[in-house]
């Protein structure tokens, strides 16, 4: 039996570097890593930016801003391994991208085109999940069928504090411990589940918590600490078995661009939350540690202005709609119903 102590997560949470960029003693990633952190947090905002206009223009049908999380996405996903899988919601666009998706397949289900836009195999990427927390359990279903047949493959999957007061996580984290099954469950708390209020979705003194009643290791980290994101997710992957990991973060935008978080937190609350911004206290580590100058920042932007100006043109293109793709991918063999209704579509 595994001891309470080895699965309580502590009181406060961990992190490496505080919101004034300051280290604060652990062992902190290389230089290299951390300076892909800040690369990687840099072209992710600008392409959450270029996204959110995207969708002011019509050429998006939805998009849900990351904005404030990209410590929890860039993090998570650079401490993955080439084998690993990732298990994305709707609002991990910035994830999907750093995990070489290319952009354009990435928004192209926010868009409203068939499927997800991109191959999940070939990218070890699933389907960015809409419905709350159903990745769970499919993440879950691949790590145990990876263990069963040998593999060394661990799936991270990324959700929200929303996500958590669902039914499909209590029966993910039930089976990923008893099955020991390789799932890192990354929970982005960023205070809202839409505009519902944490204190409004449990009582319990933090959602890592939860991870005890399940047998399961938990770690309470600052969401907004890149570094420490990316030390406990690889962590948690070299580690036996399941683990959940709450990160406390921010959702600076709103829920997304059809909703108005003015009516239901105050603008002080994310201003203070804009204090801790997650590249901003990285950047002033670097530079401190002078990894970092106003060229190499410059040369940053450009990158991130670049690729920006790049899903700005391949979305500005109008796509070439074929309604009999409706029929396409349904079933193997397409039953007789919809053969006779694609050929009276056809007609």
């Amino acid at each position: 039996m595994t001891t309470l102590d080895a699965l309580l997560p502590t009181a406060e949470p961990l992190g490496l570097i505080d919101a004034e960029g300051n280290a604060l003693g652990g062992d902190l990633p290389p230089d290299e890593i951390l300076l892909e952190l800040y690369r990687r947090m840099v072209v992710g905002r600008r392409f959450d930016a270029q996204a959110t206009a995207l969708t002011k223009q019509g050429r998006l049908a939805v998009y849900p801003s990351s904005r404030g999380q990209e410590a929890c996405q860039i993090g998570a996903v650079l401490a993955m391994r080439e084998q690993d899988w990732l298990f994305p919601t709707y609002r991990d666009s910035v994830a999907i991208v750093s995990r070489a998706v290319p952009p354009a397949e990435v928004l192209s289900l926010l868009r409203g085109e068939w499927h997800c836009g991109y191959d999940p195999h070939a990218h070890r990427v699933a389907p960015q999940c809409t419905p709350l927390a159903t990745n769970t359990l499919h993440a879950v279903g691949l790590a145990h069928a990876a263990r069963l047949k040998g593999e060394d493959t661990v799936a991270v999957v990324l959700l929200g504090d929303g996500a958590t007061s669902e039914g499909d996580t209590h029966e993910a984290l039930n089976f990923a411990a008893v099955w020991k099954a390789p799932v890192v469950f990354l929970v982005q708390n960023n205070g809202y589940a839409i505009s519902v209020p944490l204190s409004k979705q449990t009582a319990a003194p933090s959602l890592a918590y939860k991870g005890v009643g399940y047998g399961m290791r938990s770690m309470l980290v600052d969401g907004n600490d890149a570094a420490m994101v990316y030390t406990a997710v690889k962590q948690a992957i070299a580690s036996d078995g399941p683990t959940l990991i709450e990160a406390l973060t921010y959702r600076i935008e709103a829920h997304t661009n059809a909703d108005d978080a003015t009516r239901y937190r105050p603008s002080d609350e994310v201003q203070r939350w804009l204090g801790r911004d997650p590249i901003a206290r990285l950047e002033t580590y670097l530079r401190a540690r002078r990894l970092l100058d106003d060229a190499a920042a410059e040369r940053l932007t450009a990158e991130a202005e670049e690729r920006a100006a790049a899903v700005r043109e391949e979305m500005n293109r109008d796509v070439e709609v074929d309604p009999a793709e409706l029929f396409a991918h349904v079933y193997a063999t397409p039953t007789p119903a919809l053969v006779a209704q694609r050929k009276e579509l056809e007609s």
